[in-house]
């Protein structure tokens, strides 16, 4: 006579593996769709959210199934294992999302000049749609800042305006960030692909001069002068000297959205470069704009290296 064992069937295991799969797809997806698609930010980000609750509960499903496997040989725990995998993609991106959250200042912009920050050609702006509506940065957000990431400061570079611009354009390409808006550069192409002209006249020799005398000299030569006090003249004086380069940019994995604010101004003999970054959405850029800025800043240091002064 054949004893037959029969042996039970775990359900939640099997219902963690269906759970799992459509929260990988629907991570997927999303991914996708909002890296190369027009999915909003504000979708995405539920979406993501979506995604993973539904792992979670996979991976509890799938625990139970494990559990059943071990007291009842109950079928089911290849799909446990599969239901764990799966789920493994949307909880990891939730997860580096809430570490940066806790971790990071809640703040969705910075900038390397707390007391005078670049102002914004164009003011960004977005439709937050379910997310909480934006506000003016405070002060104490700028303390916030600081106190987190305090290498994050305005550099200072020994040279002509014209040749950090140059240098701040090619770094700004090689980090796709698009300008969209210039002020006070001489140029037809935001993104400088037209090169100001150079205004020059040419000297008739006359009695007061030989003929070695130079042909051709700057029409306007620059004189460096102290740099003014804080003052509605001094202001004046700055918006009319000052080039800014406004753009923006995608982070390369998840494709966030950002606007970039680059300011240069010559003083004395240099150049003082600052850059502005604010994330498109949210209250909080889970520190993706200090990372930009950083990123940028480290670029341009190397570009204009010899130059860069104290």
């Amino acid at each position: 006579m054949t004893i037959r064992f029969d042996r039970p069937v775990s359900h939640a295991a099997r219902a963690a593996r269906l759970i799992a799969s459509f929260a990988l797809v629907l991570c997927g997806v999303t991914l996708i769709g909002h890296r190369f698609g027009s999915l909003e930010m504000p979708y995405f980000v539920l979406l993501l959210l979506i995604s993973a609750g539904c792992a979670a509960v996979a991976v509890l499903l799938a625990v139970i199934g494990l559990a059943q496997l071990w007291q009842s040989a109950a079928f089911g725990g290849v799909s446990a294992v599969k239901a764990i995998v799966y789920a493994a993609l949307p909880l990891a991106i939730f997860g580096f999302g809430a570490e940066r959250y806790w971790t990071r200042p809640p703040i969705y912009e910075v900038s390397t000049d707390l007391s005078d920050p670049p102002e914004w050609l164009s003011t960004p702006d977005a439709r937050q749609i379910w997310l909480p509506s934006r506000h003016l940065v405070t002060q104490g957000e700028r303390d916030a800042q600081f106190d987190a990431y305090p290498a994050l400061i305005s550099r200072r570079y020994e040279g002509a305006a014209d040749r950090v611009l140059e240098a701040v354009r090619k770094v700004a390409r090689d980090n796709h960030i698009t300008i969209i808006k210039a002020d006070g550069a001489d140029v037809a192409d935001p993104n400088g692909a037209v090169k100001p002209k150079r205004r020059t006249r040419t000297l008739t020799p006359g009695p007061a001069q030989d003929d070695n005398a130079v042909g051709d000299v700057p029409g306007f030569v620059p004189v460096p002068t102290p740099r003014p006090f804080r003052d509605g003249v001094a202001d004046l004086i700055r918006q009319n000297t000052d080039v800014i380069l406004q753009g923006e940019t995608r982070t390369r994995i998840f494709g966030l959205p950002c606007d970039v604010l680059i300011r240069l101004r010559e003083e004395a003999e240099t150049t003082l470069v600052d850059i502005r970054v604010a994330s498109r959405y949210g209250q909080s850029d889970l520190g993706v704009s200090a990372d930009m800025a950083d990123s940028f800043l480290k670029a341009l240091d190397a570009e204009l290296l010899g130059i860069a002064g104290s």
